[in-house]
């Protein structure tokens, strides 16, 4: 179970493809350092231009390549496959429109309750700068330094029972989340915490962990210097 090995630290780092950026042509390169890096598993996903045929395609193309789970990090209910291992379910809490926040869950439940991934019910939190994910999701963007809302959408997402939190700078964003926000939620929480955005180097993705994340996600520096990706896996590991 992807969920438990969240929990239990078998799983402390992620590596984030967009289908956009990324296709069954090129895709062998790439899952070869990501191999070599030692990053624990590959979610598929991006804020646009995703839909269903190439997202199948590229995770179909990554599991020929590699036995780490593949996890959907979906955009819409088109941007599914079905031969992923497991899915964030994602509810974007601090958009504001409802579509991020249940109505794309709603279209896409019943299919994902006849597939065999794992469902993981994720509470998505988006914060400054937000990049395009802020902007396609219609975030009111929490503070990077913000403790105090970043508490309150995680406790009420504790509370409203979901099984993880993700909290997001937006892919490509030239600062992560301030570590002391990422401490104050994850010592706060009983359920695991997850950290992307703006992580580029090991010093921050360290000091991230450091802070009480179960894990860390990074996509953008896969895409444009595999080997820092192999060293930033090498910090959290340390």
């Amino acid at each position: 179970m992807i969920l438990e090995n969240i929990k239990y630290g078998r799983i402390r780092h992620l590596t984030l493809l967009d289908p956009e950026k990324n296709g069954p042509g090129n895709i062998k390169g790439v899952i070869e350092f990501i191999n070599d890096s030692g990053s624990d598993g590959i979610m598929v996903g991006g804020s646009t231009n995703t839909d269903q045929e190439s997202v199948d395609e590229l995770v179909v193309a990554i599991k020929r390549s590699t036995k780490k789970p593949v996890i959907l990090f979906p955009s819409s209910p088109e941007a599914l496959s079905p031969h992923a291992d497991a899915i964030f379910y994602l509810s974007l809490l601090n958009s504001s429109s409802l579509k991020y926040v249940v109505g794309y869950q709603v279209q896409s439940a019943r299919l994902l309750k006849r597939t065999k991934m794992e469902v993981i019910s994720v509470a998505y939190l988006v914060f400054e700068p937000g990049m395009t994910v802020g902007k396609v999701g219609s975030a009111k963007l929490i503070g990077r330094e913000d403790v105090s809302t970043a508490l309150d959408y995680a406790t009420a997402a504790e509370l409203m029972g979901f099984q993880a939190i993700y909290l997001e700078a937006g892919s490509g964003a030239p600062l992560s989340i301030d570590p002391a926000v990422v401490k104050a939620v994850c010592e706060d929480m009983t359920i695991p915490v997850l950290v992307g955005g703006g992580i580029r180097d090991p010093a921050t993705a360290k000091k991230i962990l450091d802070s009480g994340a179960a894990a860390v996600v990074t996509g953008t520096v896969a895409e444009s210097d595999p080997a820092v990706l192999g060293k930033i896996v090498s910090a959290i590991k340390s």
